[in-house]
C-alpha cells in the first residue's frame, strides 16, 4: 500500500501544485489520477519515486516512509513508464528492456532472456528485438516502455499518460494489453491522465483532482459515476455518466439473434453488411463479446448501420446480433 499523508508540494516562487494531499492507494489494483491540466496529477506521481521531492507530509510504502532509503534505490525497485515510452535511441530494443536488471547485478543472458520474455509477454513480435526505438511504431514503443518498466519485477509501476500520444485504435489495444498483464501480475499501479473515460476503464479507484492538487474524490468508478461528490467532479464526469455507468453493468447472457442474411461473413468473421444490391458493403461498427459491459453491447448496436450489434467469440467469430429493445430490457430488468 502508498500512502499519502497530508503531502503538500510548494515551489521556490510559491506556486503550490499538491496542497494537503491524503489518500491511500491500495495493493495489486490500478489507481488513476485524472483531472484537469494544473491539477498536480504528474506531480503527485512523481513523488512516489522522489523524482520531484515533497515540501511537507508523508508519503510511505507499506508503512515505511519513502525518504528512509536512497532515490536511487528506491527508483530501481520501481517500474516507471512515460508518454512517447523514453527510451533510448541508442540501444535496440531488448537491449533497453535489460537496461535496469544489468544496473541491480544480473548477468547478460539472464537479463537478456528476462527481456525477450517481458516483450512477448507485452504483446510485442520478437523478429523487433534487436531493431531500434525510431524503427517501431508509437504503439510498439510504449510496449517496449511497459515491458522496461516490468523487467526487475517492480512490486509498484508508475505510469504518467503512457498512451496519450498514440491514435485511438492503438490506445485502446494498448488499455486491453495493460488490463490483461494486470490479471496476469497484479501490481501496485498507480496511472496518471486526463481522460475520464480511460481513467473509468482502466481504474480500480480513481482520484480526481482539482487545480491547485487538492484531492476532489477517490472512489470506485462507478460510485465516482453514480455519486460525485460534488459540481466540480460532476462537470469533469459530463454529462454523459449514466451512459458511462453501463461500463459496470456485466450481464450473464445477453439474448443473442441468430446472424442474419444480410451480415456477411468469411471463415466466421463478420465483415459487413450487405447493403441490397449494391456491391460494396456496409461498414460492420462495433462489435462485443459475451460477457462484455453493457456499454460495449449497446455501442455495437448505436455504430451498426443496421441497428444490430454483432455479438463475436474470441476468435472474432459472430456468435449472433442484439437490437437496442434487447439491450433496453436487460439494463431495465
Amino acid at each position: 500500500m502508498i500512502e499519502f499523508e497530508d503531502v503538500t508540494k510548494r515551489y521556490p516562487d510559491g506556486t503550490v501544485a499538491v496542497d494537503k494531499l491524503s489518500l491511500r492507494i491500495p495493493s495489486n489494483e490500478i489507481t488513476v489520477f485524472v483531472g484537469p491540466s494544473g491539477c498536480g496529477k504528474t506531480t503527485s506521481l512523481r513523488m512516489i519515486n522522489r523524482t520531484i521531492e515533497r515540501t511537507s507530509g508523508a508519503i510511505s510504502i507499506d508503512g515505511e516512509d519513502i525518504n528512509s532509503k536512497d532515490a536511487v534505490t528506491l527508483r530501481r525497485g520501481i517500474g516507471y513508464v512515460i508518454q512517447n515510452a523514453g527510451l533510448f535511441p541508442h540501444k535496440t530494443v531488448v537491449e533497453n528492456v535489460a537496461t535496469v536488471p544489468k544496473l541491480l547485478g544480473w548477468d547478460k543472458r539472464k537479463a537478456h532472456s528476462t527481456a525477450m520474455e517481458l516483450l512477448e509477454r507485452v504483446g510485442l513480435d520478437l523478429k523487433l528485438a534487436e531493431r531500434y526505438p525510431a524503427q517501431l511504431s508509437g504503439g510498439q514503443q510504449q510496449r517496449v516502455g511497459v515491458a522496461r518498466a516490468l523487467a526487475a519485477d517492480p512490486l509498484i509501476m508508475l505510469m504518467d499518460e503512457p498512451f496519450s500520444a498514440v491514435d485511438p485504435v492503438v490506445r485502446n489495444q494498448l488499455q486491453e494489453e495493460l488490463l490483461r498483464l494486470q490479471r496476469d501480475i497484479g501490481k501496485t499501479i498507480v496511472f496518471v491522465t486526463h481522460d475520464i473515460d480511460e481513467a473509468i476503464k482502466l481504474g480500480d479507484k480513481v482520484a480526481v483532482l482539482r487545480v491547485g492538487g487538492k484531492l476532489a474524490q477517490f472512489a470506485p468508478p462507478s460510485e465516482l459515476l453514480a455519486n460525485p461528490a460534488d459540481d466540480f467532479v460532476r462537470g469533469f464526469v459530463g454529462q454523459d455518466r449514466g451512459y458511462r455507468a453501463l461500463t459496470f453493468v456485466h450481464p450473464e447472457a445477453l439474448p443473442l439473434n441468430p446472424v442474419p442474411a444480410d451480415l456477411v461473413v468469411k471463415d466466421g468473421v463478420p465483415v459487413g453488411w450487405r447493403d441490397g444490391d449494391a456491391s460494396e458493403l456496409l461498414p460492420l461498427g462495433a462489435v462485443f463479446k459475451q460477457g462484455d459491459s453493457l456499454r460495449a453491447a449497446l455501442d455495437a448496436v448505436l455504430t451498426s448501420p443496421t441497428g444490430a450489434g454483432v455479438c463475436v467469440d474470441d476468435e472474432g467469430r459472430a456468435l449472433g446480433v442484439v437490437d437496442q429493445s434487447t439491450v433496453a430490457a436487460v439494463l431495465h430488468s
